[in-house]
């Protein structure tokens, strides 16, 4: 036969409450609940472990009392009430506080009214004492002394109600029915005995004895309510919890989505720019030798302006390629829903452009599409995509220059000793820009030893630049550490 499974006990007793009296049906469990109480206050106190929930509190008492089963005894002239009797006198001669009094079926052993009368007073009695104190009962009026006296909490043992088999669980504010007569037809007492004490049951004791079982049922109904909403509280608790990792998630994703966005951007940007720098190579030839003719008179002023004409048409063709190219990956990450600002989206307004999380300012309408400039970026963007986010912005000024002069030299290095971080954030970002249309693969900053302030914040900000393959600092004869050194990416 196997061992059944155990079931828990919750004896509480918190502050301010020091007496616990514990009622319900025989065999259901009461006085294991009190031995236990016993048993683990001295354990607590002897150093062992003890077997409770984590967080679980056992006062320090300097005497524990117990007066639990028959003690009576022929020899010593002791019935079993007279022994209870006994036991409580020496317990409240001994008595010293911090103290922890166990009474198993106070004041029984004679008639129950008067047995119920002496046991209330002697509760009464050690609370007054200021004693913690746990009994067990079944009398009504001890039950009664638990509702309405403060301090003082009563609890009850459940039961099946269908088999009336004990549940072992321990209901705070139930009364406890005793349910005699129903555990003696449990244990097999005859069905004429059990009909007989039922009809023996007078009128109000019957009345009471329903009364209790609805307060039972009532109990018993909130008890699994509770543990119902307790499921659903936790049940709601891990669906929060997955819907804020789920977010976190979508967050990274989106972010993630924008810096590949924006590489690509910065990818295209610096193709378009080698491509116009190859255009404007081709141009200072052409040039050259346009000037050549100029001088010997086989060209015109006409073949210049039509020179710059044609330079002019190469540069927009690459720009406009390198837009169409900008626009396919805002259009695929783009979110079907229609702009609620109630700004319209007209020229010269500052809109948000929701695929790639940036703000910029249109400068263009074209049917269903704005061209908008984002960070010196000119990109063509439905306008399902933009949201608006300001008063109208002064119009930008676009001004394409062509220089038929050739550059002299490579820019390789750029000093920022003296600025403040945010300028010289700006004038490295400016400096990255402009050698993307160049072949150099190493540049050198010059920001100086200082506090090291300024070091530290353009390092962070060329390891997260696109355009940057590695950071290191200077050698020692190129500066050391009041220099940093870029390596750009293919």
């Amino acid at each position: 036969m196997g061992i059944p499974n155990p079931v828990p006990v919750d004896i509480l007793l918190t502050p301010p409450t020091r007496v616990l009296i514990i009622a319900g049906p025989n065999t259901g469990g009461k006085t294991v609940a009190l031995k236990t109480a016993g048993l683990l206050a001295a354990m607590a106190q002897a150093g062992l472990h003890v077997p409770a929930d984590p967080g679980s509190r056992v006062p320090v008492f300097k005497s524990i009392f117990a007066d639990i089963g028959d003690e009576q005894s022929i020899s010593a002239s002791l019935s079993t009430f007279s022994a209870h009797i006994t036991n409580v006198v020496s317990m409240d001669r001994h008595l010293s506080l911090p103290a922890l009094v166990l009474l198993d079926e106070v004041g029984a052993g004679t008639d129950p009214i008067e047995g119920g009368a002496l046991g209330t007073a002697v509760i009464d009695h050690f609370r007054q004492r200021g004693a913690h104190l746990v009994a067990t009962t079944h009398y009504d009026a001890l039950k009664s002394y638990a509702a309405t006296t403060q301090n003082v909490v009563g609890a009850g043992f459940g039961f099946n109600p269908e088999t009336f088999a004990p549940t072992y669980q321990l209901v705070y504010g139930s009364p406890g029915r005793s349910i005699a007569i129903e555990i003696a037809a449990r244990l097999g007492m005859p069905r004429d005995v059990i009909d007989a004490a039922r009809s023996n049951l007078s009128y109000r004791e019957q009345q009471l004895v329903e009364h209790l079982a609805r307060v039972d049922r009532q109990l018993h109904r909130l008890q699994e309510e509770q543990q119902q909403v307790t499921q659903e509280r936790r049940t709601a608790a891990e669906a929060e919890r997955k819907l804020r990792a789920r977010e976190e998630s979508v967050r990274e994703r989106e972010q993630t989505l924008k810096r590949r966005l924006e590489s690509r951007l910065d990818d295209q940007l610096r193709d378009a720019r080698r491509e116009i720098d190859g255009v404007l190579e081709n141009l200072k030839v052409r040039a050259a030798d346009l000037r050549q003719a100029r001088r010997s008179g086989a060209a015109t002023t006409a073949d210049a302006g039509a020179l710059r004409a044609e330079t002019r048409s190469a540069i927009e063709s690459v720009a406009d390629r390198a837009l169409r190219q900008a626009e396919a990956p805002g259009a695929a990450a783009a979110a079907a829903t229609a702009t609620t600002s109630s700004t319209p989206v007209e020229a010269g307004v500052r809109v948000h452009v929701r695929p790639l999380g940036l703000d910029g300012v249109v400068l263009e309408i074209h049917g269903k599409q704005a061209e908008v400039e984002v960070r010196g970026k000119r990109l063509r963007v439905p306008l399902r995509d933009l949201e608006t986010t300001g008063a109208p912005a002064a119009a930008p000024t676009v001004r394409v220059n062509v220089d038929l002069m050739p550059r002299e030299g490579l820019l390789t290095e750029l000093n920022v000793i003296g600025c403040t971080v945010d300028e010289a954030l700006t004038r490295v970002e400016r400096f990255l820009d402009e050698s993307t249309v160049t072949d150099m693969q190493e540049l050198r900053i010059v920001h100086g030893h200082g506090t090291g302030q300024l070091r530290r914040a353009i390092t962070k900000f060329l390891s997260d630049h696109p355009l940057v393959a590695a950071v290191a600092t200077a050698p020692q004869n190129q500066g050391g550490g009041g220099a940093t050194i870029v390596t750009l990416k293919d």
